[in-house]
Formats: structure tokens, C-alpha cells, sequence
């Protein structure tokens, strides 16, 4: 599994966004300044820590955006998933059709590829914005 540079910059920005006082709001100009981030390509990508509910936006002269739950009730993979859809280490464990040697789930690759990406699901599943801001990792 590789993780875009969409996704890294998720998980940048979230852990931005846990570094302030829990229900702050901060500009995009600011994020996109402190994170080194292009302005365009950040707002996209708030929209689609918008849309999961990981953040909330707010409009007008006071508007800005913030998390919208805890930090420690957001994981990387919340973040990962939002950005990049499910996690998944190769297609035919998405979807078995995908199998290039024609054996759909008896396919000793895929049962083995299947028991790795659990185990990494687990783990993005287990660490959490809190755990991360104060350098548990």
C-alpha cells in the first residue's frame, strides 16, 4: 500500500488542527502557510475531511475550520480512508474479479495479501490524533 501525497497532507492538516485548543478555528490561508500546502489543493482536500465529519468548516468573516470531534476519536486511517477511499493493499482483495491468477478468494496470494492488510488496517484503526500530538510515536 503507498499513501498519496493527498492523504499525507490529510494527516498533516488533522494533526495541525489537534494542536489547537479543541473547537479553535484557523483560516485556510493560515493552514496552508504553516503546512506549506498550495492554497487550491488544500481546499479540496478540506472538503474531503468535511465530508466524513472528521472536520467542520465555518463561513463568514469569523470562518475558518476546525476538528469536529476529539483528536483522540480520530485515527489515521479515519483520515486515510477519507482521502483515498478504502484501504487496500492489492485490487483483488477489493474486489476478487481483480485476481490475476483467476481464483477469486482461492487464491493463496490473496488469503496471505488478505491477512497483511487486516493487520494494517488494525494499525492506522489503533493510532489516534492525541497519541500522536503528544509523541507517543
Amino acid at each position: 500500500m503507498k499513501i498519496t501525497q493527498e492523504a499525507d497532507y490529510g494527516l498533516r492538516v488533522v494533526l495541525y488542527l489537534s494542536k489547537l485548543e479543541y473547537g479553535a478555528k484557523v483560516d485556510a490561508a493560515t493552514i496552508s502557510e504553516h503546512e506549506g500546502l498550495p492554497l487550491r489543493f488544500l481546499l479540496k482536500l478540506l472538503r474531503k475531511l468535511i465530508a466524513p465529519e472528521i472536520i467542520k468548516s465555518y463561513r463568514g468573516v469569523n470562518g475558518g475550520y476546525s476538528l469536529n470531534k476529539l483528536p483522540e476519536e480520530i485515527t489515521l486511517r479515519d483520515v486515510i480512508e477519507a482521502i483515498d477511499g478504502p484501504i487496500c493493499v492489492n485490487r483483488c482483495i477489493y474486489d476478487p474479479a481483480y485476481c490475476n491468477a483467476r481464483k477469486g478468494n482461492k487464491c493463496e496470494i490473496h488469503r496471505a495479501l488478505g491477512g497483511v492488510q487486516e493487520s494494517l488496517v488494525l494499525q492506522l484503526s489503533n493510532i489516534n490524533f492525541k497519541d500522536l500530538k503528544e509523541g507517543k510515536y
